[in-house]
């Protein structure tokens, strides 16, 4: 066992202290103490052990504590079970010693962290549909899980580069099918840029460069664009009487490349390559959803809107609880605009997410979607026949115009055109199967060689030892190694 070197036990305690300097919800002496218990038990705990990249291994659960504190905004209990989301799994400590010394909520939470990465994290079944259900199981238990769990993946998407080749390609996939998705289904909208990029970078790293690149390059006339639309407006807004913050930020890399794939067009061609966005300080008296029209009315007075890009979010909130405005104009020198109108309390909504919501939420308030998306959730995983793959279909992401993604009954996942067929699924994973294949089961459904595959499909292939390939098979193929 391997002690770590002064200058490793100095980060460690780096860490510890900007996590108690900059966490949110840590009020009291008391949330301290229990925040510096949970880091002497896991430090002890994870003592001489390393991960893959050298680091000690108590870097990783202080990480995913200022994730969750920081970037989520969940408070001491979500903290602490941060600081001790790996203890029962990687080490000699029990359930029942977290129950003893900090309770049976942190125990159950904990204990629900390990169960996902029980079935969730294996070579073997890491990705079926029937394991993802157990995963929303916990969410009904609490919704702290899953946050947590976003936060692990986001630290090890960050350390990526220290893994194997195979395995990054893994992990990304993973990555981009569920957690992004996952992500923004409760409006964690900068966790979920955030995973798509890293998955990018790991997926296809020219791609990701290239446009990283572009983007650097075209920073100096991006900034003075941004200042010589701002200024007209900041001055209306300034005479309205409004309090607010305006920036300018480019979209994320993936979003910049899922737009370049869809439309086939250049990273040049792209017109809303970035995005304004006001956050006001609400008048008093004055209802938030009409100060955003006013504000809205104030740019377009100066700025003439695109009629069919108007989003309204402030009337029908999305179903995670994002609000906002959104409206595209045209700027000076001929530039299409995106422009985002929120409020304060729309803009720690869209940041943090659903953590956030539950904050506004006043007690008799009507039932928002993502309450409702969490209630069928629960109604659905307490009902005995409730379907896993439905699960996957609610949270499928539709990646890409020219790629889907199915799993084999293991739940690997197997990266296909689109457009491809059982056939092609068959001749992917190995040429005799694909010479031996009858015929198919998609999601447990008996289908021709000739079925087309959707994206979070699970596929089964049958065979027998007599089949032979024939003429018509050249029609149910479409990929190079069919």
């Amino acid at each position: 066992m391997s002690e770590f070197s002064s200058k490793e036990e100095q980060r460690v305690n780096e860490l510890l202290e900007k996590l108690l300097r900059n966490c949110v919800y840590c009020k009291t002496a008391q949330d301290e103490k229990l925040i510096r218990k949970a880091f002497k038990m896991a430090h002890d705990a994870h003592q001489g052990m390393r991960r893959k990249s050298g680091e000690p291994y108590i870097v990783h659960p202080l990480e995913v504590a200022l994730i969750v504190n920081e970037e989520i905004g969940l408070g001491v209990t979500g903290t602490v079970c941060a600081i001790l989301h790996d203890v029962v799994e990687d080490t000699d400590l029990s359930l029942e010693d977290i129950e003893n010394a900090f309770g049976k909520k942190v125990a159950s939470i904990v204990d629900g962290l390990t169960k996902i990465s029980g079935v969730f994290d294996k070579e073997s079944n890491s990705l079926q549909a029937e394991n993802f259900r157990k995963m929303l199981l916990t969410l009904a238990e609490d919704v702290r899980v899953i946050f947590i769990k976003l936060a692990d993946r986001l630290h090890n998407m960050r350390t990526l580069g220290a893994l194997p080749r195979h395995k990054q390609m893994k992990i990304a996939g993973e990555t981009i099918y569920l957690y992004a998705p996952l992500a923004h289904r409760l409006g964690l909208y900068a966790l979920k840029s955030e995973l798509e990029d890293l998955s990018l970078k790991y997926r296809y790293p020219e791609v990701y460069n290239e446009i990283a690149e572009k983007i650097k390059m075209t920073e100096g006339r991006r900034l003075h664009l941004i200042n010589h639309f701002s200024l007209p407006i900041i001055d209306a807004l300034l005479n309205n009487g409004f309090k607010f913050n305006i920036s300018g930020r480019p979209k994320s890399i993936y979003s910049i490349w899922q737009k370049m794939h869809q439309k086939n067009v250049t990273f040049e061609e792209i017109y809303d390559l970035f995005a304004i966005r006001i956050v006001f300080e609400p008048k008093e008296g004055i209802a938030e959803k009409t100060q955003c029209w006013n504000i809205y009315s104030i740019i377009t007075d100066i700025y003439a809107p695109k009629p069919e890009r108007i989003r309204d979010w402030v009337s029908t909130p999305k179903a995670n609880g994002y609000e906002a405005l959104h409206t595209t104009v045209m700027g000076p020198n001929g530039k299409w605009m995106e422009v985002q109108i929120r409020s304060e309390r729309m803009n720690e909504i869209a940041e943090r997410g659903f953590a956030a919501h539950w904050k506004y939420k006043e007690k008799g308030s009507p039932e928002s979607e993502l309450d409702k998306w969490i209630k069928r959730i629960r109604e659905t995983l307490e009902s005995p026949s409730g379907n896993a793959m439905e699960f996957l279909d609610d949270f499928k992401l539709n990646l890409f115009a020219s790629e889907i993604m199915v799993f084999t009954p293991k739940g690997h996942i197997i990266t296909l055109p689109q457009g491809a067929t059982a056939l092609d699924f068959a001749y992917e994973i190995h040429t005799e199967i694909g010479n031996k294949a009858i015929g198919a089961k998609v999601n447990h459904k008996l289908v021709p060689l000739g079925h087309k595959l959707s994206s979070g499909d699970q596929v089964e292939m049958l065979t027998t030892s007599v089949q032979k390939p024939t003429l018509e098979w050249y029609q149910n193929a479409t990929t190079v190694k069919a």
